[in-house]
C-alpha cells in the first residue's frame, strides 16, 4: 500500500502524519508542487522483460506523459534482488541530491521509497506498483530501493543529462527511515 510520511527536519524518529489514501496523499504532496497519481498498471509483464516489452506494454501512459509535458525520452529501470550490483545501485542514490529535471517515475511493478526534503519537512513517499510520482527539477531528495530490490519503473525525461544526481553533501538522508524489507 502506498503511503505518505511526513516528518519535521527536527524530529526524523516520529513523523507528523502517515497517510495512506491516495487522495489525502496526493492532496498533501500537491500543497508542496509534486505530483502524485494512482494509475493502473494492468497489462502482465513477465519476469525479465527488457525495456522495449514495458514500453510497449505501457505506451498509451507513457504517450499522454509526453504529449501533457514534452518530455522527450524514456527508459525503464528493472531491478531484482538476484541482480549483482544491487548494493551498489542502492547506495548510488541513498544520499541527499537533486536534479536538474522533473524525476518522473511510473511504478508498474514492486517499489521503492522517495524521499524529499522541501524547507523544514520529509515526505517519504513509498510508491508501489500503479503510482505515478513526480519530482519537481531542484528539489532535495533521495531515493531507497531497499536491501532486497523488487520494482520496475518507467522514467520520463525532457534531457537526459538533467537526470544526472547532483548531491548536497548534506547527511540529512542518514537520520530518517530508509525502505524497510
Amino acid at each position: 500500500m502506498s503511503s505518505l510520511s511526513v516528518f519535521a527536519v527536527s524530529t526524523p524518529d516520529v513523523p507528523n502524519k502517515v497517510l495512506n489514501h491516495v487522495e489525502d496523499i496526493s492532496s498533501t504532496l500537491a500543497a508542496v508542487g509534486v505530483r502524485f497519481e494512482r494509475w493502473q498498471a494492468v497489462t502482465p509483464l513477465k519476469p525479465g522483460a527488457t525495456q522495449d516489452e514495458v514500453i510497449a506494454a505501457y505506451k498509451p501512459q507513457i504517450d499522454k506523459l509526453m504529449a501533457e509535458r514534452g518530455y522527450v525520452t524514456v527508459d525503464v529501470v528493472s531491478l531484482s534482488d538476484d541482480h549483482p550490483q544491487k548494493a551498489e545501485l542502492r547506495a548510488k542514490f541513498l544520499d541527499e541530491h537533486r536534479h536538474g529535471e522533473d524525476e518522473v517515475r511510473f511504478f508498474v511493478a514492486g517499489r521503492g521509497l522517495f524521499t524529499l526534503h522541501i524547507d523544514d519537512y520529509v515526505y517519504a513517499v513509498l510508491c508501489e506498483k500503479n503510482d505515478l510520482i513526480s519530482v519537481p527539477a531542484g528539489t532535495r531528495h533521495w531515493f531507497d530501493m531497499g536491501e532486497h530490490p523488487h520494482f520496475i519503473a518507467i522514467r520520463l525525461f525532457n534531457n537526459p543529462e538533467g537526470w544526472v544526481a547532483n548531491f548536497t553533501g548534506d547527511s540529512i538522508a542518514s537520520q530518517f527511515p530508509r525502505l524497510d524489507d
